[in-house]
């Protein structure tokens, strides 16, 4: 589902916020020792993680992705079922413990989709993705037309009004120019923001339509060359999606907070809150010309125009739109791969390892291209075991269904086994999609010196360096860049200090949300890409293996990258006597994070004063065209006193107990002189720091969400907002609300800290 092009703008705000102390850096650079090892233990991992990446065969996973490819694979289809099957036999023969767990789940499918330009100049849109030369699947039947999930049904005729990417901001300068679009259908971009969030706008200011459009600046010919030529959208592309509410809740829209077993209580249809009430239809930008050129009205923004050969208006256009989207609402199953090898000596202890196998169409590159390195992962472990190996703590390795349409596997074996995971579970490990390029991370910051440890290990298959020396040196260079934002700036001056390199933090769009926003289990987010050219045919026809095999991964040796990153993680979490997490790195993030947010109520403060100094003097009204009358925006409130001094306090207090345990660790952890029975309590502690960081009323307006660091935005769908109930009081002007989360979240902190406060106990214990 995580469009890798997009997730890298979405958190680059927050990356900053996770790049390590010139201290911790210092620290890193003095002491290699891995993570949660003895020494001797050490040199034993690395053997064993030597034999692992002896057995990953690139060969492999090329031919399974040519063959789970091969059919179209989006939930519902016979192939989706087969490919279900196909690894279930696979991990059994491979030495694991497998089974397929099903639940049923609302999965609307479309019975009818259509589009028409009414008036004197009519066009019937296509909605149609040709066959292409040289793409062996193009034109195989029993692909799904393109359609949005978790829309309305509908049939409604109306005019057309342009709102450009379809944020807020863009419908604040639609009412600066007297655009209104009630009653009318709003046709908007994709990009800019999560496409779920431009037809709830829309029905939230009056819509009753909403039509997505690619537009070739942002993914066609103005990137490069077109499919099948180049790797981006053709004309007829078009994306596929989920609109369903998801920062309220993921899963089936009629089982918040539970599975979706066979007795399961279900919402009426009605009474699903993140089903939108209005019908919704992605269309390509060979369809979505017409009706541009239709537009009448003021001339549109310069940052709202695309890259097609027309004069891009806002609207509303003369002649009307015709859009009807008619769908079977019935209960579909999902099929979960569920493979377990048990603990040698901690049995209850589960070290989850996930991706996704359902794609909108043939899915090679979203989510095959994970989804093979993780069956590669687990034929290598097996083959580990076979040779005498057993994990010390369970490995549990799935392949989720029903990601596309909404996180819908992964959330309600989540939801269905909750009790069990927050007992167990220690990481949630989770890809997605892979390609050519650089090392994407994103996760709890307590692993992040796990990660960038193991990402030190292996070599970039291209440049031959380390996979993080060669992510540094992309920090670098982007930072270096003349028009690099300051973020970028930032970023590479953190990088320049050697030690550990940033990893990001999770906001939402793909299976870790379960794990770690509702659940508290610490998680992490792995894949390659970059310099692949797979942004084009997201979520089309095109996702196909013969446009994979040309311009993702051509000799998969970044899917074999990937399993060396993600599979020394996992084995190092099974094997390690001590958890590898280190929680110095999350206080040095949260006092970013706290940072930040003060120099937002600054921002906020500064803003708004110069805003209504603008207003006061009439300066909007004498700088306005009078030939081109564009209104004053909407004064903003006042700004009372916004009281952070329990967040201070808090990251205060913990960065004193971070470094107490930090102390501790150096003097006994993975030491000789830890007990063994003292080391397994220590063990079950450092397992469930990350629900500490959770509260059972969850956040503002969507309890489901419970996570106080990480949450996706409510803006922003996928891209993250950290410390999110005070951040997002603060920018929605909130001001009561930010003050109360702002106390709210330092008792949260809190309890990690009091946490942590006895690991330290319990590693300075006499015997």
């Amino acid at each position: 589902m995580t469009h890798p092009r997009i997730r890298p703008l979405l958190a680059m705000a927050c990356m900053l916020a996770t790049a390590a102390s010139a201290t911790a850096a210092a620290a890193d650079r003095d002491d290699g020792a891995m993570l949660g090892f003895s020494r001797t233990a050490a040199t034993a991992q690395q053997s064993l993680e030597q034999r692992f990446d002896a057995q990953l065969d690139p060969a492999e996973l090329r031919g399974w992705l040519k063959q789970m490819a091969s059919q179209p694979n989006q939930v519902g289809s016979p192939h989706d079922k087969a490919n279900a099957e196909f690894m279930l036999a696979k991990f059994r023969e491979w030495g694991w413990d497998a089974h397929i767990e099903t639940f049923s789940v609302l999965y609307p499918t479309p019975k009818k989709v259509a589009l028409e330009l009414l008036g004197p100049n009519p066009y019937t849109a296509a909605l149609h993705e040709p066959a292409v030369a040289g793409d062996t699947t193009s034109d195989l039947a029993g692909v799904l037309p393109p359609y949005n999930v978790y829309g309305a049904d509908g049939d409604v005729s109306a005019p057309l009004v342009y709102a450009n990417y379809g944020m807020p901001d863009d419908y604040k300068e639609l009412a600066r120019r007297g655009i209104d679009v009630r009653g009318k259908i709003v046709i908007t971009r994709y990009g800019g923001g999560w496409r779920g969030l431009k037809p709830k706008l829309a029905q939230e200011h009056g819509a009753i339509g909403c039509l997505i459009y690619s537009d070739p600046r942002d993914d066609g010919y103005a990137q490069g060359e077109t499919y099948p030529q180049g790797g981006w959208r053709p004309a007829q592309g078009v994306q596929r999606g989920s609109v369903a509410d998801m920062q309220l809740y993921p899963g089936d829209p009629l089982t918040p907070g539970i599975g979706s077993t066979p007795g399961a209580k279900r919402l009426a249809l009605k009474d699903a809150k993140t089903i939108l009430k209005i019908p919704v239809l992605p269309i390509s930008y060979a369809d979505a010309t017409p009706l541009l050129q239709a537009l009448r009205g003021p001339t549109a923004p310069a940052s709202w125009r695309g890259a097609l050969p027309l004069t891009y208006r806002v609207g509303p256009s003369a002649s009307k739109v015709h859009l009807t989207v008619l769908s079977d609402w019935s209960q579909k199953p999902v099929y979960d791969v569920i493979a377990m090898l048990k603990g040698a000596t901690a049995p209850d202890q589960w070290v989850v390892r996930g991706n996704h196998h359902d794609g909108w169409t043939f899915g090679a590159w979203d989510p095959l291209s994970g989804n093979v390195t993780l069956m590669a992962e687990a034929k290598a472990i097996g083959g580990l075991v076979k040779q005498g190996w057993r994990p010390q703590r369970t490995l549990v390795y799935a392949s989720w269904d029903g990601e596309e349409p909404g996180l819908l596997g992964s959330t309600e074996w989540a939801e269905a086994h909750a009790s069990e995971l927050q007992q167990k579970a220690v990481l949630y490990l989770n890809s997605d999609t892979n390609g050519r390029g650089f090392l994407d991370a994103g996760g709890s910051h307590s692993l992040q010196h796990l990660v960038n440890q193991a990402a030190d290990g292996v070599t970039d298959p291209e440049t031959h360096v380390s996979v993080r020396e060669r992510l540094r040196a992309h920090m670098l260079v982007d930072g270096s860049s003349k028009d690099a934002k300051p973020e970028a700036k930032a970023i590479a001056k953190l990088a320049a200090e050697g030690g550990d390199v940033p990893i990001q933090a999770l906001g939402s769009g793909s299976d870790y949300s379960a794990f770690l926003e509702h659940l508290g289990i610490a998680s992490l987010n792995l894949g390659f890409g970059g310099e692949d050219d797979d942004a084009g045919i997201y979520h089309s026809r095109y996702d196909s293996f013969d446009h994979y095999a040309r311009f993702g991964d051509p000799d998969f040796g970044y899917g074999v990258a990937l399993a060396k990153v993600a599979g020394h993680i996992m084995l190092r979490t099974a094997d390690a006597e001590v958890l590898p997490l280190r929680f110095g790195d999350f206080s040095d993030t949260l006092d970013r994070y706290v940072g930040e947010l003060h120099k937002l109520v600054d921002d906020t403060r500064k803003a708004t004063e110069q805003q209504h100094k603008l207003l006061d003097s009439h300066a909007f009204a004498l700088d306005a065209d009078p030939t081109r009358p564009v209104a004053a925006p909407a004064r903003d409130s006042d700004m009372p006193a916004i009281d952070l001094a329990p967040l201070d306090q808090a990251a205060k207090r913990l960065r004193q107990s971070a470094q107490a345990y930090q102390a501790a660790y150096a003097r006994h952890a993975a030491g000789p002189d830890l007990p063994a029975a003292r080391q397994q309590q220590l063990n079950q502690l450092i397992g469930s720091m990350e629900q500490t960081l959770t509260d059972p009323a969850g956040l503002p307006g969507r309890n489901w969400f419970k996570h106080f660091i990480y949450a996706p935005g409510m803006l922003t769908g996928y891209g993250v907002k950290t410390v999110p109930g005070v951040r997002e009081a603060i920018e929605a002007r909130r001001w009561d609300e930010a003050n109360h989360y702002a106390a709210l979240t330092a008792k949260v902190l809190d309890r990690y800290r009091a946490q942590l406060d006895r690991l330290t106990m319990l590693l300075d214990k006499q015997s």
